[in-house]
């Protein structure tokens, strides 16, 4: 019958029972989005199957996936680009949203049967449909992730979701864009039944087709917060505790999302209405086509990780039990992969080890995933998993010496084909790799610090690494659910490289008298996740120090220098440009002028944005959007700006316009 409907991303069928499947496996991709033609092609099922349902020729039909990771990501964002319009947009939309209530207003029972991702539209689909199962495997995720590319749900979500879980949690999880898993989606009430595992779904489904189940909305303790003034209220609530995240000109889709709720949120069918309208002026926006740049950057960093690479690391040996070391060894142990940890001192060893039970309770919720996760890690003083380990990554004290004394020791211990990393932030590969017998090994993988929370990772090809060590570095940082940025072996890397400019240039005009609290508000209202004078005292002012001299910035006789001497380190130490009191600064909350801040930002930023074009003119990485997604990913570069030289680029040609304009 599939053939009969002339279809390519979807299957149907009817079986002998009358009830129809309608199995959706996008042609030629990996996993199911929602773009143009998989939506007509649904329209043509639709249409199918409405007479049907109408002379009760079916019992009802099921809505699956044929992909085996996934039920659907969203909506095809690569289609997103075309829309230059607000009209557009709400042209695009008027099909997908009759379909919707087509489906919702069917004549017999329409079942979600769920596994994997379901993401953005594809919930919007399924809280069209009248019952949702999904399999409890911890691979299923439900959410609206939309915030983050700037717009909130389009397709009626926003009523849908409210109307089956209640106000609270459904603003909750469109506002954050959180994935929540199925026991929690049940929970909520945007799925009505768990299942086992994905071999279970179809015998599920069919059973809630031949049962006539239908989905209950939330209860009236869940909807009371919809009446005025309860509505008012929560509004509030939620628009304070938003602009706490964010700042309403950085990101105006949840604030606009709030505005909808308060107004609309008692009407089912009037938010649906007006949710069109506010929908469409944010996917025409600067903003949100920035934030869509920055997905697709994500997609460029998986993609420096060769694929089918047939090396698969397993196990990893981390030397050095500070804190960046414990938790790069941290982050392999949560991704699965099991960890010897080594350290020549016991007590750092242990306090290493016990750091990292925070990551575990927060990665996994069950105690046999907690227990497994500590069985994988082992503290190793005397170094005995070096000669079964994959990767091997040093993380000790940035001193050259002690580094090479420490790579010559470990060649002849690892096994042919493990990788050897160094997570140096300051030094040559080339000059730690001098005492080696096989020097083209050596790769850099530079972890960020928090390690947990900092996405990227900078795997350095020194200049005689060998590319396939590059290509097995990128490998494994995929593997443990990092962005590999491929980077030549230069001072600072890309990163470093960048933002040190940035920092001293701040900490100079300090020098000449400007207040830090203007320079590092400045920095934020930009679109900064923190000012560079608080940055400082964050990495560490003995760190900061450091790099400087290894970069050539001038420090002597500067503040920084004094601070450093008189044991202020910054946030380590409680002291440092700032007085640090339970883990925030001490600020005098002096007020500043907007266009002042706005200014400063913007002249704030120029060594970050100069740095960029001169790393990506000397080949740092391979090109302007991989400078883009590093400085997005390493610093918090203001992603609703796209990155540094997507940014020049957009003021160039802004200036450019104003100039035509004016002649």
């Amino acid at each position: 019958m599939s053939q009969d409907l002339e279809l390519h991303d979807w299957k149907f069928s009817v079986d002998h029972e009358e009830i129809a499947w309608a199995v959706f496996d996008r042609e030629g991709q990996s996993v199911n989005t929602l773009g143009r033609r998989p939506i007509e092609e649904l329209q043509k099922i639709i249409n199918h199957v409405e007479p049907l349902a109408r002379d009760k020729s079916l019992r009802g039909m099921v809505i699956t996936s044929g992909k085996p990771k996934g039920f659907i990501v969203g909506a095809d964002i690569t289609e997103f680009e075309s829309f230059t319009s607000e009209a557009q947009v709400l042209e695009m939309l008027k099909p997908v949203l009759n379909m919707l209530d087509q489906i919702e207003n069917l004549k017999m029972p329409v079942v979600a049967a769920i596994h994997g991702f379901c993401l953005g539209g594809g919930l919007e689909l399924a809280l069209a449909c009248h019952y949702r199962i999904a399999t409890r495997e911890d691979s299923t995720r439900l959410g609206f992730p939309e915030v983050k590319l700037g717009i909130f749900p389009g397709f009626h979500g926003t009523a849908r979701s409210i109307r089956q879980a209640g106000p609270m949690a459904a603003m909750q999880n469109m506002l954050t864009g959180k994935m929540l898993r199925a026991p929690a989606a049940r929970a909520v009430g945007f799925v009505d039944q768990l299942v086992a595992s994905q071999d279970m779904l179809h015998w599920a489904a069919r059973k809630a087709i031949l049962k006539r189940k239908r989905s209950k909305p939330a209860g009236a303790s869940k909807q009371m917060m919809t009446r005025w003034p309860a509505r008012g209220l929560l509004a509030k609530k939620m628009r304070e505790e938003t602009a706490k995240k964010v700042r309403e000109d950085h990101y105006p889709a949840p604030f606009a999302l709030i505005d909808l709720f308060e107004k609309h949120g008692g009407n089912h069918e009037a938010l649906k209405a007006a949710e069109s309208r506010a929908f469409a002026p944010l996917m025409v926006s600067d903003t949100s086509r920035n934030l869509r740049r920055v997905f697709r950057l994500t997609e460029l960093l998986k993609a420096q990780a060769p694929r089918g690479l047939k090396w698969k690391p397993m196990r990893a040996h981390i030397i050095g039990a500070g804190t960046m070391g414990a938790d790069i060894a941290g982050v392999c142990v949560a991704s699965g992969m099991e960890v010897t940890l080594q350290d020549i001192n016991a007590e750092q060893l242990e306090k290493g080890m016990k750091a990292q039970k925070k990551l575990f309770s927060r990665k996994f919720r069950s105690k046999p995933a907690k227990a497994a996760a500590q069985a994988r890690f082992i503290a190793d003083p005397d170094g005995n998993g070096i000669a079964h380990a994959d990767v091997i990554i040093e993380a000790i004290v940035e001193n050259l010496e002690i580094k090479q004394k420490l790579f010559a020791s470990l060649e002849d211990k690892i096994k042919p084909g493990a990788v050897l990393a160094t997570n140096t932030s300051s030094l040559k590969l080339a000059d730690i790799a001098e005492p080696l017998k096989d020097p083209g090994r050596l790769i850099g993988l530079h972890f960020f610090s928090p390690v947990p929370q900092m996405p990227l990772v900078e795997v350095v090809r020194g200049a005689t690494t060998r590319e396939e060590e590059v290509e097995k570095g990128a490998a494994f940082v995929t593997k443990i659910g990092k962005f590999p940025l491929i980077t030549k072996d230069v001072p600072g890397f890309l990163v470093n490289k960048v933002l040190t400019p940035y920092m001293f240039a701040a900490m100079e005009r300090l020098e000449k008298g400007e207040d830090k609290e203007k320079i590092d508000e400045a920095a934020r209202v930009f679109g900064m996740p923190m000012g560079p004078i608080e940055l400082a005292d964050n990495v560490g002012l003995d760190v900061c120090l450091h790099v400087s001299k290894i970069l050539g910035s001038p420090s002597e006789g500067s503040k920084l220098e004094q601070l450093v001497n008189s044991g202020k380190f910054g946030k380590k130490s409680g002291q440092g440009f700032y007085t640090w009191k339970d883990g925030k600064t001490e600020t005098s909350k002096s007020e500043f002028s907007k266009s002042e801040l706005q200014q400063l930002g913007a002249a704030l930023v120029q060594p970050i944005i100069d740095e960029s074009q001169a790393s990506l003119d000397e080949g740092v990485v391979e090109s302007a959007d991989l400078v883009d997604a590093g400085m997005i990913f390493g610093t918090g570069f203001a992603p609703f700006r796209g990155g540094p030289l997507h940014y020049k680029a957009s003021i160039t040609k802004s200036d450019d316009t104003s100039q035509h304009a004016a002649e």
